[in-house]
């Protein structure tokens, strides 16, 4: 059993023995002592206070009283004002990392069949144009959240959806006709979500060009916008490909396709993947049937124009458009046929979708449709709201080809830790297929953790450089722990060495600390969990690869003649070497064993 158990149920115990308070273990969450403090875990007593009819200071003298005389854990307190610190019988640490080492997936809970079934989205591309910088915050955020909440015992599926229909795909179309003279990705030596992403810039390119004309003939810009000859020809390929024309439709299929592969082999690098995918190609035929379906139960109201709205005035907000007069579907419809589909396909409990704080509003009214069309969660959908991304030169634009592309980032990151590596002098005496290997986990690693290490809600700029660097708050800072870790623990292999009995062994106070930061790891990952918070596992990882090259700077390891002490200690380098793998799994970051 972890040590904040133990507590918590010795303090349960306490307070109705004392007051005959029946107070639930689970309810009471010992917390790590404040440095300013002596102690090892802090209990709050102002819940029992009011029962006591005892000022918090005499609660706490008396709990801990208890505590002293009961538990053969607590060796001394002391209280500050509501706040009861106690201090931990030091052997008692041993018990608790042999608890560490001897439990498999430490800090995971299993799901079961009766677990609570979560469904994230995360990714949603548009099929005109290759996955950006923005993508990449929102994939590793929704990658994350999937791995934390699998790690807290719920069954989950990850979901992405694809808007694959519309004007902006079909000006990437319509510029491949024009200008691509049959060109494809093979022999252009180009990924098709790249390429693709050219036809949508060169579209941009040319109708700004017409506008510029058209203006200079005395058009307003909004008249010009309208009477550009290439913006009607798209809207006219669009009325094409809805009434199912067979070449538009075969011209979709065939570019569609080669935006996929591009996508899936970006997927593949990130070390993302989902379990369904829906296109919007077909969500929003469903989505216009459940809104007929809702019109018809007089849930929703027709125009005179034709066109369908939902009065939300009554919870506060104002009239949605479903379907415009001419009966074609908006976002909104969209996405309420993606959840019609999706909630046939499987018995959700929960629906998070991770898209950016720009759709506060489109959520807010998403959440209202579907607990009015009557799906059981849609009145508690989760938008995982995350802040903008930007870099140190300012925002991007996909039209005028200024977007950051996440191949070509990755690349960046990649290049720049093998470069960083080898001025370390980190990879000599590596093969090549080494020194590729470990480039990608570092640069890749550096990527991400930079990104999910800051609270999602915020808006956030992206460095490469600082990111990169292997001192701070960083993902190579922590895989160069792990990799240090692992290089003590097989070079103490070589020399005879093994973890063997330190039950009796007393820690000093720096093995007490990192015992202690690896007690917090199953705390942290059930309230990441809760607060759905991948920063929250990227924060606990670093602090605890910073506790851990603290010990190893202040305690001899492979030099100390004490058997049992080297063994606490080797015991301790394995669950550091484990947790810190374990923690930043939880962040889609693999860490290398060399470095």
């Amino acid at each position: 059993m972890s040590l904040d158990k133990i507590i918590a149920q010795a303090v349960a115990r306490a307070v109705k023995e004392l007051y005959g308070i029946d107070a639930e273990p689970s309810a009471i969450t010992p917390q790590t002592t404040r440095k300013e403090f002596e102690g090892n875990l802090t209990i709050v007593v102002f819940p029992w206070v009011k029962a006591a009819r005892k000022s918090p200071e005499a609660v706490g003298k008396e709990i801990g009283e208890w505590l002293v005389d009961n538990e053969p854990a607590v060796a001394r307190f002391n209280v500050v004002k509501g706040f009861l610190n106690l201090v931990i019988e030091p052997t008692f640490w041993s018990s608790v990392l042999q608890h560490i080492t001897a439990t498999a997936d430490y800090g995971m809970t299993a799901a079961t069949e009766q677990s609570p079934l979560v469904m994230i989205e995360y990714s949603s591309p548009n099929t005109n144009k290759p996955l950006h910088l923005g993508h990449v915050r929102n994939i590793l955020l929704g990658n994350s959240l999937s791995r934390i909440l699998a790690a807290c015992g719920n069954r989950v599926v990850k979901t992405n959806i694809v808007n694959d229909r519309g004007i902006h795909i079909c000006k990437s179309m319509l510029a491949w006709q024009k200008w691509g003279e049959g060109i494809t990705p093979e022999k252009a030596g180009k990924k098709g979500d790249h390429l693709i992403g050219d036809f949508y810039v060169l579209f941009d390119k040319h109708f700004k060009a017409e506008v510029a004309e058209l203006t200079a003939k005395g058009m307003s810009k909004e008249e010009a916008e309208s009477a550009s000859p290439l913006m009607q020809e798209a809207r006219a390929m669009l009325r094409k490909w809805e009434n199912n024309d067979p070449e538009v439709r075969s011209l979709w299929e065939m570019m569609n396709n080669w935006v996929y592969a591009g996508f899936d082999a970006t997927y593949e690098r990130m070390g993302v993947g989902f379990d369904k995918i829906y296109y919007e190609s077909s969500t929003y035929l469903q989505g216009k049937e459940k809104v007929l379906e809702g019109l018809e139960k007089g849930l929703m109201y027709r125009k005179e124009d034709g066109s369908v709205w939902a009065d939300l005035t009554a919870e506060g907000l104002d009239h949605k458009l479903l379907l415009r007069s001419d009966g074609t579907s908006v976002y909104m419809t969209q996405d309420i046929g993606t959840a019609r589909m999706r909630f046939d396909d499987y018995p959700i409990d929960r629906m998070i979708y991770v898209v950016g704080n720009e759709q506060n509003y489109h959520f807010q009214v998403l959440s209202l449709l579907l607990d009015r069309l009557g799906f059981k969660w849609g009145k508690d959908l989760v938008h995982f709201s995350y802040g903008m991304v930007e870099l140190p030169n300012g925002k991007m634009k996909s039209r005028e080809g200024t977007v950051v592309d996440a191949d070509d980032l990755m690349d960046e990151m990649v290049n720049t830790a093998r470069a960083v590596s080898s001025e370390r002098g980190q990879l000599d005496g590596c093969t090549d297929e080494e020194i590729k290997s470990i480039t990608e986990m570092v640069g890749l690693g550096a990527l991400k953790y930079f990104l999910l290490k800051v609270d999602p809600r915020k808006n956030m700029t992206f460095n490469p450089a600082e990111s990169i660097d292997f001192n701070g708050n960083t993902g190579p800072f922590i895989q160069y722990t792990h990799a240090r870790i692992r290089s003590v623990l097989r070079r103490a292999s070589e020399s005879g060495f093994t973890i063997g009995e330190f039950i009796m062994a007393e820690p000093c106070d720096r093995e007490i600390a990192l015992i202690q930061r690896l007690a917090d790891y199953p705390a942290t990952v059930a309230e990441a969990g809760r607060s759905l918070s991948p920063a929250l596992i990227a924060n606990y990882v670093y602090e605890l690869a910073k506790e851990y090259n603290q010990f190893y700077h202040d305690c001899s390891i492979l030099k100390e003649t004490d058997e049992e002490k080297r063994s606490l200690r080797l015991a301790l380098s394995e669950a550091s070497a484990s947790t810190i793998a374990s923690a930043m799994s939880l962040l889609g970051i693999e860490v290398p064993d060399r470095m």
